[in-house]
């Protein structure tokens, strides 16, 4: 399946994971909304990419968080590239912490990891769901963690809001059906600059390889193949978690 004539956004698009997805739709066709929270020179380099593919793309800034933004965002989408067809919830927010110290993480740290992952991604389905409807045809992924299965991760409120995620997932396929699918990708360790406040990362990530069954850190581009492949190809299913890990948790 090409993707001519479809319109894509992704949230936090503009760097790693967001990024890798965003250039993976534009090559099949797409037109792609590039939606940033801070990174306007990233957003706006990826648009630039995407457009060397021959399609139509934006930068676009909204905090996913703050529901008036989104909807501005959504409406401002469609008035310059159509109605949004598909929607990639990737944009995240965590504050790496202890979590063995119950009390390492505060309280507005909390609410944001949560406002971000969660209300974010309840925001932006809410707001594409009516246009997808209209057209009878609609994807939503989800970018979720293996940190939703393992409670291990940068902080209890990350863990917490990615499995948040998962159930919003399952719920938002029982209601949106049939025309819109709904579906998430749970990766695990991925080379980007994310994982840069690991302590000891050089030994976190040769442990990972270690206890891996492919032995391998994932690439940006290894998540985005999962998420693309939900939007292209994989019809009848709705309400599942695709886990890319290169089989760390099994």
């Amino acid at each position: 399946m090409d993707l001519n004539g479809k319109v894509a956004l992704v949230t936090g698009g503009g760097t790693g994971v967001g990024r890798a997805i965003i250039l993976q739709l534009a090559r099949l066709g797409a037109a792609v909304a590039v939606n940033y929270s801070k990174s306007k020179d990233d957003a706006e380099a990826t648009a630039n990419e995407a457009q060397g593919h021959g399609v139509r793309a934006l930068a676009i800034q909204a905090d996913v968080a703050d529901e008036s933004q989104v909807q501005r965002m959504i409406e401002q989408v469609g008035q310059r590239l159509g109605p949004v067809e598909i929607l990639v919830n990737n944009a995240a927010f965590t504050k790496f912490t202890d979590l063995s110290d119950l009390n390492a993480l505060s309280q507005r740290d909390w609410d944001r990891t949560f406002a971000v992952n969660v209300n974010g991604t309840l925001y932006c389905t809410r707001a594409v769901a009516p246009m997808m409807k209209a057209q009878s045809w609609g994807r939503i992924v989800n970018i979720s963690s293996v940190a939703a299965f393992t409670g291990g991760g940068s902080s209890i409120a990350y863990c917490a809001s990615k499995a948040a995620m998962l159930s919003l997932t399952r719920s938002f396929a029982k209601v949106l059906g049939p025309e819109i699918t709904v579906n998430a990708v749970a990766p695990g360790l991925i080379e980007t600059r994310w994982i840069a406040p690991i302590k000891g990362l050089d030994e976190f990530r040769e442990r990972w390889k270690k206890e891996s069954a492919l032995g391998k850190v994932l690439t940006p581009d290894d998540v985005a193949e999962a998420a693309v492949s939900l939007i292209v190809s994989m019809n009848l299913v709705s309400g599942q978690t695709i886990v890319v890990d290169g089989g760390w948790r099994m």
